[in-house]
């Protein structure tokens, strides 16, 4: 395995969290499949038919998002990612920076607003934020009505596409355990 001895205790656990979200089936090991069996849920969820544009595009989406993972962290070239290559993968620089994490998150989340957005709006409701996170993550849905309050930050029962980013950022790049971005998947498990 890998070293992850590059990343704090508290990144590690919320890559572990990530990792659960990602492992659709829960075997162990995130892999394509793990990917497109996430859309195929999200598409249902929100009643769209597999050849609908905003499906196709996420897929398109996640499928580079699933190939970019594979590069950096499928070390055994195996086809699969446990959790220690995961969390070596970001110990030897995933992200880098938010800047360059952005560039390749903006346009996934653009995807998925469009998708989750049922009125085009750019803002979604509590319902939209369970309705999207339990298909694409399998949050369950307390868990994700709790981080809606959370990423709510003005109270108006609305979350916006700059909400969620940057409650994404803090995820990944904020040590600080008392940011809202670490509520992002739901609670973290204990060390």
């Amino acid at each position: 395995m890998e070293s992850t001895s590059g990343i704090s205790p508290f990144l590690r656990r919320k890559l572990a969290r990530r990792f659960q979200t990602y492992d659709t089936d829960r075997d162990g090991y995130v892999d394509r499949t793990d990917f497109q069996s996430a859309c195929d849920r999200l598409g249902t969820a929100f009643g769209l038919g597999p050849d609908s544009a905003e499906l196709k595009h996420l897929r398109e989406l996640s499928d580079g998002l699933w190939q970019h993972l594979a590069r950096a962290a499928d070390t055994n070239a195996d086809g699969r990612i446990d959790l220690g290559e995961y969390q070596a993968a970001f110990a030897a620089g995933l992200l880098v920076t938010p800047d360059s994490f952005d560039a390749g998150y903006v346009p996934f989340l653009d995807a998925l607003m469009d998708i989750a957005d049922t009125d085009g709006d750019g803002r979604l409701t509590r319902d939209e934020q369970v309705r999207w996170t339990g298909a694409l993550m399998s949050l369950p849905e307390p868990d994700a009505r709790e981080v809606f309050g959370r990423l709510d930050r003005d109270a108006d029962g609305l979350i916006t596409r700059d909400d969620m980013l940057e409650a994404i950022r803090e995820f990944y790049f904020s040590e600080d355990p008392a940011s809202t971005g670490v509520w992002l998947l739901g609670p973290l498990d204990a060390d």
